[in-house]
């Protein structure tokens, strides 16, 4: 696979693991994590329309459809969207899209990206992936919210497979994948990692202004102050 960490290399990944992905640990939480955010944002379902950046398979956009929600859910892979169409609730609408080329303008009152998905996997990108977040909800108070990898967790746990480039914030995990029929694949996965506070600088320089930082593990979203003990970092904002 190419060692390329603007974004070609997540769709050869996608396109090799296809339904594989869902297997993995950090996709076993989506319905405390929904949960955890439908409150922390203040969404009713029936009243707000939610743009899910970097969506992957979809599995975030389908429990928020199932809770009444309007979702929509953009990815750069077209195999993660033809599995996020197959079998989607009602409500929940699909489309193939590069995040850092999101070309929403006020459609919606909320914009999520987690796990990963569209915010962070892009090295020098993250600036313009959050400011079409930022675009993409409307003047009034809209609402933002995206999980990051922790550059204090990264370095304070480093693996034997895992390189940081404490120049740029950005960690090459080299990995073997396995798909659904059993055949492996080796493989770089590139993750900029971030601090709370240049999380909230990137959040100011999109037009939102952050009202929360926390520390999370996946399918335990909680609101705990930032610590060096958790891998991710949900930050919530709204939009200026």
């Amino acid at each position: 696979m190419t060692n390329d960490p603007g974004g070609t290399w997540f769709t050869e990944v996608a396109d090799f693991l296809g339904p594989a992905y869902l297997r993995y640990s950090f996709t076993k939480g989506t319905e405390q994590e929904v949960g955890f955010l439908v409150d922390a944002l203040g969404l009713e379902p029936g009243a707000y329309r939610i743009l899910d950046v970097g969506c992957g398979p979809g599995r975030h956009a389908h429990a928020l459809a199932r809770r009444g929600f309007e979702v929509h859910g953009v990815d750069i892979s077209e195999t993660f969207v033809d599995l996020a169409r197959a079998d989607a609730p009602r409500g929940a609408t699909f489309e193939v899209a590069d995040a850092r080329q999101l070309t929403f303008d006020g459609e919606f009152d909320a914009a999520i990206s987690l796990c990963q998905g569209g915010f962070g996997l892009v090295g020098d990108d993250d600036g313009d992936v959050l400011a079409g977040m930022a675009r993409a909800v409307n003047s009034a108070g809209g609402r933002v919210a995206f999980s990051a990898f922790s550059a204090y967790f990264m370095i304070r746990y480093l693996e034997d497979h895992d390189t940081f480039d404490a120049d740029r914030g950005v960690n090459t995990e080299t990995t073997e994948l396995r798909n659904s029929a059993g055949a492996t694949r080796s493989a770089q996965l590139h993750t900029s990692c971030f601090t709370p506070r240049e999380l909230r600088l990137l959040c100011r320089q999109a037009g939102l202004e952050p009202r929360h930082v926390w520390s999370v593990t996946p399918g335990a979203y909680g609101k705990a102050r930032p610590t060096t003990d958790s891998p991710e970092f949900l930050t919530v904002a709204v939009r200026l």
